[in-house]
């Protein structure tokens, strides 16, 4: 069965930047090498994997992906402090 991962980065600015994969390692790798100058992590390097969660089906991965790209940067916290519950205190959380 394939895996699939969200995952967050806290890139040298502070700035987070969450994205989607199959395979963690490699794509950190991507990110930290530079290989697409257009990445927004590109110019915010080096890159660092603070939270990372599996799924097993892509449409759930993309779906949250999405919700965490909107989500504020408290929020993003939240979960990369393994603070699930803080999100309810969250006054609208899902969107």
């Amino acid at each position: 069965m394939k895996r699939y991962y969200v995952y967050i980065l806290k890139c040298s600015d502070n700035s987070y930047y969450t994205g989607v994969t199959n395979d963690v390692e490699r794509r950190l790798n991507e990110h930290n090498y530079g290989l697409n100058k257009e990445s927004y992590t590109y110019n915010k390097r080096p890159v660092e994997l603070v939270f990372c969660t599996e799924f097993n089906d892509i449409n759930q991965a993309i779906a949250f992906e999405k919700q965490v790209k909107g989500w504020s940067r408290k929020k993003k916290e939240a979960i990369i402090n393994d603070k699930w519950e803080d999100l309810k205190k969250t006054v609208g959380m899902f969107k």
